[in-house]
């Protein structure tokens, strides 16, 4: 299948189509004795997650585990449809993160008022799991893969407060999710990813440094795809997050409203896509998976709580929504 990309190791990446645009966001199938899924998708992806894992050999009686990074509906979105198709998987996530696949009612009207009419294209409704079949991990945890394989699971927060990232020492494989911001394969960029309402730089920034300190081999984006050169990968991210950063205080220190701000960090970093005839197509699905107006609005959010609304610090002032 298209869909399908053998990473060896017994690990393939699944795109899910998000949108019905490929190498946007991917799962991973780790076929290990306990087969494992990282990363669902959106629940209108979940039918090509499942003929994907079909066509791997994984059926419904055959998945033990699901683990999601973090709750967004582009990672978790089709955990209740994957449950339902799998019915014998546990359904692993960070425990701040947990009572929301349980009853994900909350998160759902959330999305909606956010996304409005995009909501029904993109991702669709988060169907609840039953609370018996997932287990909240703390800030460190281990997920069993059979045969003495495991994922080592350590809280990664910044981008979300229920972030969780994955390591498989097996492989050196670190799932990465949001944590480290957005790779951009055609271009070979790293983007951030910093919506609201938990974004926090010093956090996102830690995480990070904790990804480098634990030396993977690889990092497997979710958005989008494997990545060998880690530590140029997050030392690229690092920087690129500080330039929208202080590109995003700039614009509160000239009382910029939201939209201005917006334009000029678009102006500022524009996506790298070379101009061939699929160019417009991409960076508008880029544009609607890492929105640049909820980037930094969460940017100013962060600035808003570390340095007042009205702080000149860094020459900072409010950026008017």
């Amino acid at each position: 299948m298209e869909s399908i990309t053998d990473l060896g190791g017994e690990v393939f990446e699944i795109d899910t189509l998000m949108g019905g645009h490929a190498g946007i966001t991917a799962g991973y199938l780790i076929r290990s004795d306990r087969p494992c899924l990282v990363e669902t998708g959106t629940a209108l992806s979940a039918p090509t997650v499942v003929d994907s894992l079909a066509h791997l050999g994984v059926g419904p009686a055959d998945l033990a585990t699901v683990v999601v990074t973090h709750i967004h509906l582009d990672h978790a979105g089709g955990v209740g449809d994957i449950a339902e198709a799998f019915p014998h998987a546990q359904v692993v996530v960070h425990e701040r993160g947990a009572r929301h696949l349980v009853d994900p009612t909350k998160l759902v009207a959330s999305a909606h008022r956010v996304f409005g009419s995009v909501m029904d294209e993109l991702f669709g409704d988060l169907k609840p799991t039953e609370a018996g079949r997932v287990v909240a991990l703390g800030d460190v945890g281990m997920i069993d893969l059979g045969g003495g394989r495991r994922l080592e699971a350590f809280h990664a927060p910044g981008h979300a407060s229920h972030h969780l990232g994955l390591l498989d020492p097996d492989t050196g494989d670190l799932y990465t999710g949001d944590a480290a911001g957005v790779y951009v394969p055609e271009s070979d960029e790293l983007r951030p990813a910093t919506p609201p309402p938990d974004f926090d730089l010093d956090l996102a920034l830690a995480s990070m440094g904790r990804m480098r300190d634990i030396a993977p081999q690889r990092l497997l984006f979710s958005h989008y795809g494997p990545v060998s050169e880690v530590d140029s990968a997050l030392e690229r991210s690092e920087g690129v997050l500080r330039e929208w950063v202080d590109l995003v205080r700039h614009a509160r220190s000239l009382q910029m409203d939201l939209d201005h701000a917006v334009a000029m960090v678009r102006e500022r970093t524009p996506l790298r896509i070379p101009p061939e005839a699929e160019y417009d197509e991409r960076r508008e699905a880029w544009e609607q998976l890492s929105s640049t107006a909820a980037n930094v609005a969460g940017i100013s959010r962060w600035l808003d709580k570390s340095e007042g609304p009205g702080s000149t610090s860094g020459d900072a002032a409010s950026v008017r929504g």
